[in-house]
C-alpha cells in the first residue's frame, strides 16, 4: 500500500485474477487488515507542529538564542567604534542609543540609522527577558520607527540601497519588532476586527482599533495565531513573500446567522492574513483610504519633524518612540486580495505566508473527520450529509471557479499540494478561486456524478441566483482518477444511451413512486452543465481499470456500505417493474469497484457520448518507470493502477505523460505546472474572446480602449 505525502492515498484494491489460491488468500487477508486499520483511525499524520522557539529572521544575525546573545552585528559594532561609543554601550545602552540617534539626525547616514534600530531591538529583547514589558515596548517602538525611517524616509533616498543586505535587515528589524510588540500587547491573540480595545502596559495605555482589509468580513474573524510559532510537516512547499508586516493564521468564526452560503465553508477554517500596527491621528483611525498612506513618512502618525525635535530630560534628543498613550490601528490584510500596499508614495510588498494557515486548517479535528478517505469509501450513508462543494476562500463573483474532484479512497486532502502551489502564482490567484468536491467514493461513480450535478446547481443558486456572475460560466473541473470520470459526466449529453444500459423499455413505462423514478432517470438522463467550459483529467481510467476484478469486487461488497437511498430506490423499482431491467445488480448492489471494471458497459457509452461543444478536455497520464502495480506485477505501461491504454483520451486537446505512480501524479511539479499552463491558456482564450465581443458590439467607427491600447 502506498501513501501520498498529503495524507491517506487514493487506492484501488487489486488482486490479479491469475493468482494461486494461497497468494489470493494472503492478499485478501492483507487488504482486510489494511481496511480495519484505516477504519479504526490509525492515520495520525501531522500537517503542522508547534515550534519550541518561534521563528525569528534575526535569530542568527543577532544570536538571539545563544547564551551570550543577543549580540550586535559587525557593522553596528563598527559604527559604535567609529563614534567612540563602544565602551559606553557596555556601561549604558540607553544613553548610547540617545547619543547615536542624535548623531544620526544631522546627516543622512544609513549606517547610523540602522545601528539605532538594531540596538533598540536588542535592548527590547533584553528588557522582555527581564519581564520589563513597558520598557521593552518603548525599545520596540524605537526599533520600529528607526527601521521604518531607514526604509522610507526621504532623507535617506540617496544613501540607502536595495542591493545592500542591510536594507533587508531593516525590513527584518521592522517586522520582528512589530511581531514582538503584538505579542506583548495581545497575549491571548483575541483582538478581533471591528472592535476597539484598551490595553495597559505599565504606565502606558494603548487604544487599539482593529480593521479587516480583504475578502473576509470582520465578524468571521475569531482569533489569530502567529505563523512563526509553527512549522509545516507534510505539504511539499511553503509559499511566502517578503516585505513588511507580520504573517498570521486567522481562525474563522462562522457568522451568527446561518445562511445557505455558510454551508460551503468548513468548520474550523483558517486563512492567511498579514498584520500591520500603526499609531494614527484620531481623525484618520477609521479611514480606509488612509491605510498606511501617512504623510510625511513616519509609520506612527507623528511627523518626522516632531520626532526630531523631541527632547530628553537632559536637553538632548531622545529616541523616537510611540506617544505616551498611543491610539493604534491593527490592520489585517488578506494576501489573496492584496499582497502590496501603498506606503510613503510607493508600492511596498507585504510579508505573507499562504501555506502555514492552510496546514493549520488541515490539522484540525474538524477537517480530519470530514475528510477521512476511509470513511468516504466505506460508510457512504454517513458521508451523505457532509458531501458537496466547499470553499477555503471567500466567494468572489469576479474569479473563475476551479473545482477539484478527488478519486477512490480519497478526499479533498489529496489536492492540497496542487492547491497550495497553484495559488502561489499571482496570476492564478488573481483570476481563479478554488472549490473542492467531497463525495462518498464507495458508491458507483455515476451516482456521484449525479450528486455533483445537483450540488453545482445548488452552489449557483446560493451565490448567484440571478445568474449574473459571468466568471462561473467559465468553470474548470480538475479530476483525479475516478474523479476524472465524475468530472467528465458534467460535460456530456447522455441522450438515451445510458438508459439503454439498464433497460430497453421506454422511461415512461416505468411504474412506481414518482420520486424513485425521478432519481433513477436523473442519474441516467442528463444534459451538460452549461457552466463547465474546461475539464482536466489526471490518471483517469477512461476505459476502466483491471484492478477492479472479481476478487476486489467481492471484497468491496463485504465492506462498503452502499447508500440506503440508492439500494432502496433500486430495489423498489426492480420489484415494481419485473422484466424491465437488464442488470438489476447495477441498480441495487454495485459499488464503486464494480463501476470501474473494464467490462462495465458505461465506458464505451461515455467514450461515444456527445460532449458540450464549448468544453475543452485536457489529459495528464502517469507512466511509472518503476513498473508493476500497487500489489503485483502489471502488464504494459501504466501508473500502477491505470494502464496507458485506459488513460488515453482521444477528445483531449492536450495530453501530457508524467513519470509518476497513480497516487502521487497530481502532486508532481510536472502535473501542477501543466494545470497552471492550461489555466493560463484558458484566461488567454477568455480575454481574446472578450476583446472580439467588445469590437463587434461597439458602435461603427469606435475603437474600444483596451483594443486600441494593444496596437
Amino acid at each position: 500500500m502506498r501513501r501520498s505525502r498529503t495524507g491517506p492515498a487514493e487506492f484501488v484494491i487489486c488482486c490479479p485474477i491469475g493468482f494461486a489460491d494461497q497468494r489470493t488468500r494472503a492478499l485478501l487477508a492483507f487488504l482486510l487488515a489494511a481496511l480495519v486499520a484505516l477504519s479504526s483511525g490509525c492515520g495520525t499524520t501531522r500537517y503542522i507542529t508547534k515550534r519550541p522557539t518561534r521563528e525569528n529572521s534575526l535569530a542568527n544575525t543577532l544570536n538571539l538564542l545563544s547564551r551570550k546573545g543577543p549580540q550586535l552585528q559587525e557593522r553596528t559594532s563598527l559604527v559604535l567604534r567609529r563614534y567612540s561609543l563602544a565602551d559606553e554601550y557596555e556601561q549604558s545602552p540607553a544613553l548610547t542609543l540617545q547619543k547615536l540617534h542624535a548623531m544620526a539626525s544631522d546627516a543622512a547616514d544609513t549606517e547610523r540609522q540602522f545601528a539605532v534600530a538594531e540596538l533598540a531591538y536588542i535592548e527590547g529583547k533584553k528588557a522582555e527577558r527581564g519581564k520589563q514589558i513597558a520598557v521593552a515596548l518603548d525599545y520596540y517602538s524605537s526599533a520600529l520607527i528607526s527601521s521604518y525611517e531607514y526604509l522610507f524616509a526621504r532623507q535617506f533616498e540617496t544613501t540607502r540601497s536595495a542591493y545592500d543586505p542591510q536594507f533587508r535587515g531593516a525590513c527584518d528589524l521592522y517586522n520582528e519588532a512589530l511581531e514582538d510588540s503584538l505579542r506583548l500587547l495581545c497575549e491571548d491573540h483575541r483582538l478581533k476586527p471591528g472592535q476597539t480595545y484598551t490595553i495597559s502596559a505599565g504606565e502606558r495605555q494603548f487604544t487599539i482599533e482593529t480593521v479587516m482589509r480583504g475578502g473576509w468580513e470582520a465578524d468571521e474573524f475569531d482569533h489569530f495565531e502567529f505563523v512563526s510559532d509553527y512549522q509545516i510537516e507534510v505539504l511539499n512547499n511553503r509559499h511566502r513573500t517578503f516585505g513588511i508586516g507580520v504573517p498570521l493564521v486567522a481562525v474563522r468564526r462562522p457568522p451568527a446567522a446561518n445562511t445557505r452560503k455558510e454551508s460551503f465553508y468548513p468548520e474550523g477554517l483558517s486563512f492567511p492574513v498579514t498584520a500591520l500596527l500603526r499609531a494614527v491621528p484620531n481623525e484618520t483611525a477609521n479611514d480606509t483610504n488612509q491605510s498606511m498612506a501617512l504623510q510625511p513618512t513616519n509609520q506612527f502618525g507623528t511627523p518626522l519633524n516632531a520626532i526630531l525635535e523631541t527632547k530628553g530630560e537632559e536637553g538632548e534628543q531622545s529616541l523616537p518612540r510611540l506617544p505616551r498613550n498611543p491610539r493604534c490601528v491593527l490592520e489585517f490584510f488578506d494576501p489573496l486580495s492584496q499582497n502590496e500596499i501603498y506606503l510613503a508614495n510607493q508600492w511596498v510588498p507585504l510579508q505573507t505566508d499562504l501555506t502555514t494557515p492552510l496546514a493549520f486548517f488541515l490539522d484540525t479535528p474538524q477537517f480530519r473527520e470530514r475528510n477521512s478517505a476511509t470513511r468516504n469509501l466505506l460508510y457512504t450513508n454517513q458521508v451523505q450529509d457532509s458531501k458537496g462543494l466547499f470553499m477555503l476562500e471567500p466567494y468572489d463573483p469576479e474569479r473563475i471557479p476551479v473545482v477539484m474532484v478527488h478519486g477512490l479512497w480519497s478526499s479533498p486532502l489529496t489536492w492540497m499540494d496542487m492547491f497550495n502551489d497553484l495559488r502561489s502564482f499571482p496570476e492564478i490567484r488573481e483570476r481563479y478561486q478554488f472549490w473542492f468536491y467531497l463525495y462518498p467514493t464507495g458508491q458507483p461513480f455515476w451516482i456521484s456524478a449525479t450528486q455533483m450535478r445537483q450540488d453545482l446547481a445548488k452552489t449557483r443558486e446560493s451565490f448567484d441566483p440571478g445568474r449574473e456572475h459571468a466568471a462561473i460560466d467559465q468553470m474548470v473541473l480538475v479530476g483525479h482518477s475516478m474523479g476524472g470520470l465524475v468530472s467528465r459526466m458534467q460535460a456530456i449529453d447522455s441522450g438515451d444511451d445510458f438508459w439503454r444500459i439498464v433497460s430497453d423499455k421506454p422511461v415512461d413505462q416505468l411504474r412506481g413512486d414518482p420520486d424513485d423514478i425521478h432519481k433513477l432517470v436523473s442519474t441516467l438522463t442528463f444534459k451538460p452543465n452549461a457552466s463547465v467550459s474546461r475539464v482536466i483529467t489526471i490518471a483517469t481510467p477512461h476505459r476502466g481499470s483491471e484492478f477492479a476484478n472479481p476478487y476486489t469486487q467481492w471484497l468491496a461488497k463485504k465492506f462498503i456500505e452502499l447508500p440506503r437511498m440508492v439500494i432502496g430506490t433500486g430495489s423498489r423499482l426492480v420489484r415494481n417493474n419485473p422484466g424491465v431491467f437488464k442488470d438489476t445488480e447495477l441498480l441495487t448492489t454495485d459499488t464503486s469497484i464494480d463501476s470501474l471494471s473494464p467490462d462495465s458497459e458505461i465506458f464505451p457509452v461515455m467514450l461515444r457520448a456527445k460532449s458540450s461543444p464549448r468544453v475543452r478536455y485536457h489529459n495528464i497520464i502517469g507512466v511509472s518507470d518503476k513498473g508493476g502495480g500497487i500489489m503485483g506485477s502489471g502488464n504494459g505501461a501504466s501508473d500502477g493502477v491505470v494502464s496507458l491504454a485506459s488513460a488515453e483520451f482521444e477528445e483531449a486537446v492536450s495530453e501530457l505523460r508524467v513519470n509518476a505512480d497513480h497516487v502521487s501524479i497530481h502532486t508532481k511539479p510536472e502535473s501542477i505546472l501543466e494545470v497552471r499552463r492550461i489555466l493560463m491558456q484558458h484566461l488567454r482564450e477568455i480575454d481574446r474572446n472578450d476583446r472580439v465581443a467588445q469590437v463587434q458590439g461597439s458602435a461603427a467607427g469606435e475603437q474600444p480602449q483596451d483594443v486600441a491600447s494593444e496596437r
